[in-house]
């Protein structure tokens, strides 16, 4: 029965077996092809015989074996590992299927691969989910073949595994790599004029040609007969609060990730940036009830804390209540802070209806409003109206477009910070406007 279950035939066979087929049918015409067909017939059994024997005569012929991290990435490129061993004594040809998380919706996981005697060959692919959660990898199916390639043996390796995926701790680790050697610029990020000064006062050094002729310390300057400035560095312990909007607004789609999975990626990035700049960070997640409440802190195990709490946030399909999101911060934030808020607005008056909670969230604290651009109606604002349906079509996607730069203005008019963004532009217009904010000296 086992012998049986693992038993395949390949195309090539069934090919060969349709041409003897046209060969008897020919001979049925022309009786001296009758002698060949028989002769052919015979060779191929002898063959087929033959390639069973090779696949069959070693038990444990082929082993197989993944390899990925202890978790995925969400949004991000994870890397998978197929290793192949070939245990046969000649080479070995493989199909390889690898039994995916129904997550991924792909049943074209077939991966070919030649394998000379006693080595092993490795498979990469790439992976990329787009939600959160736990996925299920199932077993991965090897289907053997010798040199003939006339039947095939399959061999399954029971590779069950359950791999968490959480926010893009990818992203974020790329950030981290470029904050720590100043190299943002190269992730789209922009190099900040300071144009004021933080109050912390660090050393006296030498000038340097560029150094801020007003940061001259005369009296050092004169004691040591050359140039001395003042250094001042960036002021430290500042908080930082991402304010994650989950109502129903977030669940709106962009190239797979929800609005909701690009804010948390994006709030995962700027927390572990800002920690990397001495402040602290925190999370509360809202919708039209307060979810969660992370105190912004700069302890060793605070981005932890971070990536475990936004890993199991859902949209909740609820309206979102403004007002219930001011007292609690009122109540619970005692220190000014920054307060990045990631929302999504899609006409001007339902950002009007809460602007009375933004406007008091502004009086204490920093706020800046973060929300998206509907990217999916750049197509039909670009392109020509043909007929009365679509000449009504894209006056409505010039509507909500104008809405969108409306919002912006209402925000600034009355104090509040604005970033309106494409989605897959979020992290790197959030640490924009983060590091303008501390180049700026207002947090």
């Amino acid at each position: 029965m086992q012998f049986i279950r693992s038993l395949y035939f390949t195309n090539r066979l069934y090919q060969s077996l349709a041409a003897l087929a046209c060969l008897f049918v020919l001979a049925f015409f022309v009786p001296v092809l009758l002698v060949l067909a028989k002769v052919a017939l015979a060779v191929l059994v002898l063959l087929t015989l033959l390639d069973l024997l090779l696949l069959y005569s070693n038990r444990a012929g082929v082993y197989a074996s993944r390899s990925m991290q202890e978790k995925l990435s969400n949004g991000s490129d994870n890397d998978v590992y197929l290793y192949l061993e070939n245990k046969y004594n000649f080479t070995l040809h493989s199909e390889v299927i690898d039994e995916l998380p129904f997550q991924f919706q792909k049943r074209d996981s077939l991966f070919r691969a030649v394998v000379p005697h006693g080595r092993t060959h490795i498979i990469h692919y790439i992976l990329r989910p787009t939600k959160r959660g736990s996925y299920s990898f199932g077993a991965i199916n090897v289907f053997a073949m010798s040199v003939l390639q006339l039947v095939k043996r399959r061999y399954k390796f029971a590779q069950n595994q359950e791999v968490p995926v959480y926010p893009s701790f990818i992203e974020m680790q790329q950030y981290e790599l470029l904050a720590v050697s100043n190299r943002l610029h190269e992730m789209g990020l922009k190099k900040i004029r300071r144009i004021g000064q933080s109050t912390e006062f660090e050393q006296i050094r030498n000038y340097v040609a560029g150094d801020d002729q007003r940061t001259i310390n005369w009296k050092a300057s004169a004691r040591r007969a050359e140039l001395m400035v003042n250094s001042f560095q960036d002021e430290k312990s500042q908080q930082v609060y991402s304010l994650i909007d989950k109502g129903r607004a977030m669940q709106m789609p962009f190239e797979g990730l929800t609005l909701l999975d690009y804010a948390i990626n994006a709030s995962l990035v700027i927390s572990s940036i800002s920690m990397k700049k001495q402040d602290k960070a925190g999370v509360i997640t809202f919708s039209n009830k307060i979810s969660n409440i992370l105190p912004a802190q700069r302890k060793s195990d605070q981005l932890r804390r971070i990536l475990e709490l936004l890993y199991n946030q859902k949209t909740l399909f609820q309206e979102t209540d403004f007002e219930r999101l001011y007292a609690t911060v009122r109540h619970t934030i005692k220190q000014r802070s920054l307060l990045l808020l990631f929302t999504n607005f899609e006409t001007l008056n339902g950002a009007q209806r809460q602007l009375p909670y933004l406007r008091a969230l502004a009086k204490n604290h920093l706020l800046v409003v973060i929300f998206f651009e509907n990217t999916e109606l750049h197509s039909l604002l670009h392109q020509p109206a043909t007929s009365t349906e679509e000449v009504y079509t894209k006056a409505i996607a010039q509507k909500f477009s104008h809405d969108k730069r409306q919002i912006v203005k209402e925000l600034q008019l009355h104090g509040i910070h604005a970033i309106l963004t494409p989605p897959k532009d979020l992290t790197a217009n959030t640490i924009n406007k983060y590091l303008e904010l501390k180049a700026r000296g207002l947090i």
